[in-house]
């Protein structure tokens, strides 16, 4: 039996650990959500989310997790029997196609094998003329596979088709360079428990003026931007807010602008480069295949042939009171998943890559050793 003492390691891809700072804020006490002073608030959080975007444009924010807001994105934009293209890129990329299906549009798929990111080559091939938009997961959780927004887009302008675009941040926001205005999109979801380092509770769109023209006839009440956007500007809210998530909001955003997006940036790329080092030194796989690919927030690790990704989990778990992510959809018991973003340092995936290591063993796994010594001399040549 071991007995768990000392901090948790958490490091599955979200909910992110939370920072004293950020929980300090959450805990102050909860003021008049139809008050002035709530009114500066709300202001000044949604001025300072266009920064976290790269937008000029509105950003709408919900108290709802990542999954409310895809839903918002599909409903203020579409109609009944309208036909999205959407890319199989893992186990969230899918969960969207069905929630589109069952919201009643008409869902082009094209297949993939949960190793690569969406196929911008692919794009035109399928741009029938009664596409009205293209949903694409920039960064899929469940794969540790970037898709390149950019070149979506190239595809798209190539063909002048004039599809909305769509992307999904979930895992990417705050923590993986992501351009909005820039690389034309025209609604991005987010939500709080990854990069932005809080909870979860809160849901975003950011909302290109293309996509607020575009009104489609979907049934909405509580997702509709209109009467959001509206009361935003008296820096209120339609429905209640989460004001205590919306003060860590403001803290999280403070940290983000102290370390500088850029900076923020290199050090997620850093810190997956190191995690890359150490598995391929353990003589596993990463499971995304392009290198242009390659999430920077999380790494998804394949296992050999006959070893269970969950026991491995398991054993981590009850040992060294480590979480990791799971294998989802169908690739449960084969990976296992180390999220390294948000509030996290080189100490942090020093111990968490030790963990993995020590775990392996533990579990029987053949994998050579020195997977640890692998990254720590990538952040050592590079810090």
């Amino acid at each position: 039996m071991f007995q768990s003492v000392g901090r948790h390691f958490l490091q599955i891809p979200g909910p992110t650990n939370v920072p004293e700072r950020v929980l300090r804020a959450v805990a102050a006490p909860t003021i008049d959500h139809r008050g002035p002073e709530f009114a500066r608030l709300a202001t000044e959080l949604l001025e300072r989310l266009k920064t976290v975007f790269m937008t000029r444009h509105h950003v709408v924010v919900y108290p709802s997790s990542g999954t409310g807001a895809w839903e918002a994105a599909l409903v203020n934009t579409l109609s009944p029997g309208d036909k999205v293209l959407a890319f199989e890129t893992g186990h969230f990329s899918t969960l969207w196609c069905e929630m589109a299906a069952r919201l009643g549009l008409v869902v082009d798929l094209i297949p993939g094998d949960w190793r690569h990111g969406a196929d911008p080559g692919l794009v035109a091939e399928h741009l029938t003329g009664d596409v009205a938009a293209v949903m694409v997961v920039h960064n899929e959780t469940s794969t540790g596979v970037r898709s390149r927004v950019p070149e979506i887009r190239a595809a798209l302008d190539r063909a002048g088709h004039p599809a909305l675009l769509l992307v999904d941040t979930i895992s990417s926001l705050g923590s993986m360079d992501y351009r909005h205005d820039e690389w034309g999109v025209d609604v991005t979801v987010g939500c709080s428990q990854k990069g932005l380092m809080l909870p979860p509770g809160l849901g975003f769109n950011a909302v290109g003026p293309k996509a607020l023209a575009h009104r489609g006839r979907l049934p909405r009440s509580y997702w509709d931007w209109e009467p959001i956007i509206a009361a935003n500007r008296q820096g209120f809210f339609p429905y209640t807010p989460p004001t205590n998530l919306l003060y860590g909001l403001r803290e999280a955003l403070d940290m983000l602008e102290e370390e500088g997006l850029p900076a923020v940036f290199a050090r997620h790329d850093r810190h997956a480069e190191a995690t890359r080092r150490a598995v391929r030194a353990w003589g596993l796989e990463v499971l995304c295949a392009d290198e242009r690919e390659y999430s920077s927030s999380l790494t998804a690790v394949l296992m050999p042939d006959g070893h269970d990704a969950d026991a491995v989990r398991r054993l981590i778990l009850e040992r060294y009171d480590m979480s990791l992510g799971t294998g989802l959809g169908r690739l449960a018991g084969r990976v296992f998943r180390i999220g390294h973003l948000g509030h996290f340092n080189d100490l942090m995936l020093a111990g968490t890559l030790s963990g993995v290591e020590m775990g392996l063993a533990g579990a029987g796994v053949p994998v050579k050793q020195g997977g640890v010594r692998a990254a720590l001399a990538y952040l050592e040549e590079t810090g």
